[in-house]
């Protein structure tokens, strides 16, 4: 068994905030963390983007803190900070001295206490620009730049949470108004629907202290609760998506539907996944790049989702004067030899091997620690996932991912985008 026991302590608050500690004296920091149990799978239709847009107003001031002031006072006290979004969560991190946790707590309790008081249409109007010039330069203005939008509207039905990416609709965010905004802000961001983790040096007490101290006066919100979607299963048969375009070379997705995160069965995915795709001497990278020379690149990656599906996806950028259709129908061949074979003994073993490398490191780092212990009790409601998460993967057997393979993994249920420059696209058409 691996010996990974990061201490945890955890606590609700009477308002519903959960509060979890883990105590380490190595540094003199603390990384604060907290998770919102909002993303762009809570969006309703007409209304996408909005999770996203809290994420930039949140920054833009609340009751006693200045637009702006978030940034500059933490920053001068030597703290990183930033924030993110995606499909099932909004989170806010900082990592500070422990001298300025007072600070942090403080200006995070405003902001998820009051931040409507600043929220006011010339904000509003200003974020939206400011969001529309990030989906230009991150999707828009880039080669492949459009290619998980594609990914997600190729793998999930029209009306599945996950079909429409984080970013969201412009045309939803210009109609928009400032009383759309503020209900989406009171029905999803309370302490109730929030867990804040506290890692570094800082005991248990000290951190359920603080956090009352700050945070125990904001009032709990009236969540409107939703089952989270039975399992969906993989594609009937294979769906494809081509896009022609100015890009530097031909390049392909080829995508899945998995289980939901933490579960065997998604263990058993993501192995598969490595071993044909996630290392160095991966077999799709072997037949690719190094035999068939058709391929200059092949990665892979796992999504673990919560609403009932995960995301698989194989990407190989195709070498000058290859046939896309060629390589997409070698790299069919390798996923049924697959689903035959399963994975030899090396390649399990090199595959857990560095699953396991990539996860002591990440925790080695008290900011990744905090975050995946926020993940985790938010998502799946066990924040002890950091210590017995290796374990899971060890106990995956070549067996069950072979069987996780035939399940998941048949070509015949992929789901494709192919990025072909406009002479290939030409070719193909």
């Amino acid at each position: 068994m691996t010996s990974i026991a990061y201490p945890l302590v955890e606590r609700t608050l009477p308002n519903g905030l959960r509060v979890i500690v883990s105590e380490d004296h190595a540094v003199p920091n603390v990384a604060v963390n907290l998770w919102v149990g909002v993303g762009s799978r809570h969006e309703s239709p007409g209304r996408t983007g909005f999770a996203h847009l809290f994420e930039h107003l949140m920054f833009q001031g609340s009751r006693n803190v200045a637009s702006g002031e978030h940034f500059s006072a933490l920053m001068n006290e030597g703290a990183r900070l930033n924030a993110t979004t995606w499909f099932d969560r909004t989170n806010y991190f900082e990592t500070i001295p422990v001298g300025a946790l007072d600070l942090a707590l403080w200006l995070e309790a405003d902001r998820h206490g009051y931040l409507l008081d600043a929220v006011t249409q010339e904000n509003l109007d200003n974020q939206r620009d400011v969001v529309k010039e990030e989906k230009r330069q991150r999707y828009d203005n880039v080669p492949y730049g459009q290619a998980l939008i594609d990914i997600y509207a190729t793998v999930f039905p029209a009306d599945h949470p996950y079909h429409h990416p984080t970013i969201g609709s412009m045309e939803d965010l210009d109609a928009a108004t400032l009383e759309d905004v503020h209900e989406f802000y009171r029905a999803h961001y309370g302490p109730n629907n929030t867990v804040l983790t506290l890692v570094g040096d800082i005991t248990p007490e000290q951190g359920f202290e603080a956090a009352e101290r700050y945070f125990g006066g904001l009032p709990p919100i009236e969540l409107q609760q939703r089952e989270r979607l039975p399992q969906l299963r993989p594609l009937a048969e294979p769906v494809r998506l081509d896009r022609p375009g100015d890009v530097p070379n031909d390049r392909i997705y080829i995508s899945f539907r998995l289980p939901v995160d933490t579960t065997p069965e998604y263990h058993a995915c993501s192995i598969a996944v490595d071993v044909l795709s996630g290392l160095a001497s991966s077999r799709l990278m072997r037949r690719l790049v190094r035999t068939d020379e058709t391929a200059t690149s092949v990665s892979g990656w796992t999504m673990g989702l919560v609403d009932g599906v995960g995301l698989g996806t194989l990407t190989v950028d195709i070498a000058a004067g290859a046939d896309p259709e060629g390589v997409e129908a070698t790299v069919c061949e390798e996923l049924a030899r697959f689903i035959t074979e399963g994975p030899d003994e090396g390649e399990l073993e090199s595959v857990i091997a560095d699953t396991e490398r990539s996860w002591l490191s990440a925790l080695a780092s008290i900011e990744e620690r905090a975050d995946h212990i926020s993940h985790h009790a938010l998502l799946s409601g066990d924040p002890a996932y950091i210590n017995t998460f290796v374990d899971q993967v060890k106990a995956v057997t070549a067996a069950q991912v072979r069987q996780a393979a035939q399940d998941w993994l048949d070509p015949d249920t992929r789901a494709v985008v192919r990025y072909l420059a406009e002479d290939e696209a030409e070719v193909a058409a």
